[in-house]
């Protein structure tokens, strides 16, 4: 079974590097298209709602029809995408190419996500930050691209990035025929782990739930200040020059990265829920000290605040999952959408206020962000349930 994570997760990797790709060229597309900050946020908007709004019903349709070839078909769409972005012209195709990109990755993640459970072995945590990690190293290792590639050779070497399509769609059909195989001897192991948290009433799964979106919304909107506006905050603070920015930038999403290979393992030691009260809320000083630091604190803090704060997703992710039994492609579709979405949002809404009032700004209002993680108390506690229920 690691052999079958190991490739979802390459295939995660090539995935969200091209994902990256987008907001990493922003400041080539603002210049040659004389963009402003709102039009980047709109550009972020269309390519995380399209790639968010589909993820529920894509698993909520899974959980009842799985599809094993549907995760190289999504990413027929993100080839697609990336060949009309490398010569788009106009805000119009640059948006209809980030949207097919973005519905490349709908499709794929939910249906992803659900192949990495079954392979799991039992080790929930384990199995999804190995899958989230690739889709996180391939996020640092797309703005490192695109200094490399994009930043020296200009929009149109944008299509050297479908290679890297063409290699996903190769191993993502691989990974088609072993789950079709394994479709046939289905079994209903998940839904015996699962059985114990069944003891909580609606209302309170429903309440929890809430949090954890609540949680989402903290960490998601925080990092959109970053993957959106961290090479600006740079540039424009430091004087920095875009390649050295994009590298800065590069940091800091490897350190999201190890984050999250360190979060799920040790969820499956410690419990989900001490992971997410460490994940979210351990932020807060950090992100507080961010907007007043010099150059070299503003790398040593990035790189402890996508340490921590990477942890929690797929914490969350598996929490949501013992939640609610026998829905793993749902829940992994709304909060994968969730994440991507509210992005979009974060990223729209920082945008607008960029342009009112300064990026600095935006970093201070952001760097409250973390001190949602309070309502982690709330939540309750899972592993101490399982436990009684023994």
């Amino acid at each position: 079974m690691l052999g079958i994570l190991t490739a979802l997760s390459f295939s995660h990797l090539l995935n969200d590097a091209m994902q990256s790709l987008i907001p990493s060229i922003y400041p080539i597309l603002k210049d040659a298209l004389h963009l402003n900050f709102a039009h980047i946020g709109l550009i972020t908007l269309t390519n995380q709602l399209t790639a968010s709004i589909l993820q529920p019903f894509v698993g909520l349709y899974t959980d009842r029809r799985p599809q094993p070839f549907s995760l190289a078909a999504g990413m027929t769409f993100t080839l697609t995408g990336l060949l009309l972005l490398s010569f788009a012209g106009s805000l119009t195709l640059v948006l209809v190419a980030v949207a097919l990109v973005g519905i490349g990755s709908s499709v794929f993640h939910p249906e992803a996500s659900r192949i990495a459970h079954l392979a799991s072995g039992g080790r929930l945590g384990f199995a999804q930050s190995l899958f989230q990690v690739g889709g996180n190293a391939g996020s640092a290792l797309g703005p490192l691209l695109a200094a490399v590639i994009v930043v020296a050779r200009g929009q149109s070497s944008v299509m050297w990035f479908t290679v890297l399509a063409l290699i996903g769609i190769g191993v993502l059909t691989a990974i088609g025929r072993w789950y079709r195989k394994k479709l046939t001897g289905k079994t209903k192991s998940a839904a015996a782990h699962y059985h114990q948290t069944q003891s909580l009433s609606r209302e309170r799964v429903m309440i929890s739930l809430g949090i954890l979106i609540a949680l989402v919304f903290s960490k998601y909107f925080y990092l959109a200040s970053m993957s959106s506006y961290y090479t600006f905050f740079l540039i424009g603070k430091f004087s920095l020059s875009v390649k050295s920015a994009q590298l800065h930038l590069f940091s800091f999403l490897l350190a999201v990265a190890a984050g999250t290979l360190l979060g799920g393992p040790v969820g499956d030691r410690i419990g989900r829920k001490s992971v997410i009260w460490v994940s979210i809320l351990g932020v807060a000083p950090f992100a507080l000290a961010l907007p007043y630091a010099n150059l070299f604190w503003v790398g040593v803090l990035t790189a402890i605040i996508g340490l921590i704060l990477a942890s929690a997703f797929s914490a969350i992710l598996v929490y949501a999952q013992e939640l609610v039994p026998g829905r793993v492609g749902m829940i992994a579709g709304l909060f994968f959408g969730l994440a991507f979405g509210l992005g979009g949002i974060g990223s729209a809404v920082l945008g607008a206020l960029a342009d009112r009032t300064s990026i600095p700004f935006v970093f201070q209002v952001c760097s409250y962000l973390p001190l949602i993680g309070l309502l982690t108390w709330l939540l309750p506690n899972l592993e101490q349930k399982r436990r009684i229920g023994a």
